[in-house]
């Protein structure tokens, strides 16, 4: 690569920072693309992967694989621990530095506790891979637990599912483990009635999905309801342990407590010593550069920036896309002599939720749809952001499956003993009270929504 090409430094190969790499497609730079995992990762339906109803490989793709055929573009996998901006450089873990001329920080979220992040080891969220194989094994290890369990009050809790946060997330993982107990498994076991499992759905908010209209958000609460969950409503969790979940004044029997309530922001403002919000968001200019700094952006999950009406632009999938287009197309603006600052306008395009099989709620603003048909036009619209036919077949074929046969072939418990040991970790995974690994105490770089 030429030395006098400019260099663009992405780091996070989630949608936001994917799309930056796209949108410089042609122009005369060399960029290094940066991530701690080696692909990017389709995070909308990361929940289908948790309740058994999608593979991995049906929702990621190798970073590598996505721009084999883009020279200028050097792809990194490593942990970034900083950002050197007086000298332009950023900080790898082990000592390496990268330089830029550009530099993109697409760096994502990972889960809130609201200071109390001794729950992370019992409460598990839903951002990675790893997130969702990890889930996936906790719901089907507590079914088999359950069918050698010969104590009543024990195999109640280990049939109990309680997740925590009313969003679009929180709904749609309790929709689909509800369908997962009542239709998929309920064949499969002789000792314990899996219809009989609970789905507990707590929210410390007055309704559900309160981001949708009111009109969607009780739609949503009644179906919620018929699929057979219990919704507790302005109840706020209160403590989370390997045995249980306590919300109000309610302490609950549980082995499976899954987080969906809040997400933090990536260290980024940290490195760079810059204002940030509540959440640790970065907060940006208008133009999507960081203040001071007009050689570097930062999108997606990792900041806040508001929309022409004042509004923060939300952290969801088409927000960081649009976003990593404008930064692209700053970039090559300013290639091209123009230096005069692009304010980012976000465009909604519109608020999806699947409530289970053939139930969804969709907020285009204009319109607002829910039932069956916005369950169709739901998957229609992810099975089109989906990279690669391949993958866009896999996917309708497997949903059309579940949809006629009620099945999820992927029900794999793939790491450790079949068993929950007498603090709830499921063997295999690092208890709460263990002290972090070198990696994992270095903020992560991840992929996903960004």
């Amino acid at each position: 690569m030429e030395s006098m090409q400019h260099r663009v430094v992405v780091v996070g190969a989630g949608f936001g920072g994917l799309e930056v790499v796209k949108g410089l497609a042609g122009a005369a730079v060399s960029i290094t693309f940066i991530d701690r995992r080696n692909h990017h990762l389709f995070q909308p339906l990361l929940y289908q992967v948790a309740t058994a109803s999608l593979a991995t490989s049906e929702i990621a793709w190798p970073i590598r694989s996505l721009v084999w055929n883009r020279p200028e573009v050097t792809t990194i996998l490593a942990n970034v621990t900083g950002v050197d901006a007086e000298q332009r450089q950023v900080l790898l873990e082990g000592g390496a530095t990268v330089p830029y001329d550009s530099l993109v920080l697409a760096t994502g979220a990972r889960h809130a506790y609201f200071g109390h992040d001794e729950w992370e080891g019992y409460a598990l969220g839903l951002k990675t891979l790893e997130d969702a194989t990890t889930i996936r094994r906790r719901i089907l290890v507590a079914f088999e637990c359950a069918e050698r369990e010969t104590d009543s009050e024990k195999q109640a809790a280990l049939l109990t599912f309680v997740i925590v946060g009313a969003g679009p997330t929180g709904v749609e993982l309790a929709g689909t483990i509800a369908e997962l107990a009542r239709d998929t498994l309920r064949r499969d076991f002789r000792n314990i009635d899996t219809g009989r499992a609970r789905v507990v759905l707590i929210e410390a908010g007055p309704r559900v999905l309160g981001g949708f209209p009111d009109d969607l958000s009780e739609y949503a609460l009644r179906s919620l309801r018929k699929l057979g969950i219990e919704v507790e409503l302005g109840r706020a969790v209160s403590d989370c342990n390997a045995d249980s979940v306590t919300y109000g004044d309610i302490r609950l029997a549980t082995k499976t407590i899954i987080w969906a309530a809040g997400v933090r922001a990536s260290p980024a403002a940290e490195w760079l010593g810059a204002p940030a919000d509540r959440a640790g968001r970065l907060q940006v200019m208008p133009d999507l550069t960081v203040p001071g700094h007009a050689e570097m952006f930062a999108i997606g999950d990792t900041v806040t920036v508001n929309d022409p009406n004042g509004k923060p632009a939300p952290g969801i999938a088409p927000a960081a896309k649009q976003q990593g287009q404008h930064v692209a197309a700053t970039i090559k603006a300013r290639l091209r002599g123009d230096a005069a600052p692009r304010p980012f306008h976000y465009r909604h395009q519109g608020s999806l939720a699947q409530i289970g099989k053939r139930r969804a709620v969709i907020d285009f603003g204009w319109i607002k749809l829910r039932g069956a048909l916005a369950w169709w036009l739901w998957g229609i619209a992810h099975i089109y952001f989906l990279i690669g036919s391949r993958a866009r077949l896999s996917v309708a074929i497997n949903w059309l499956w579940i949809h006629a046969r009620n099945q999820r072939g992927a029900r794999l418990i793939t790491q450790g003993e079949a068993r929950i040991d007498a603090i709830g970790v499921t063997a295999g995974e690092e208890a709460p009270d263990a002290q972090p690994t070198p990696a994992t105490r270095a903020m992560p770089v991840p992929s996903g929504r960004q």
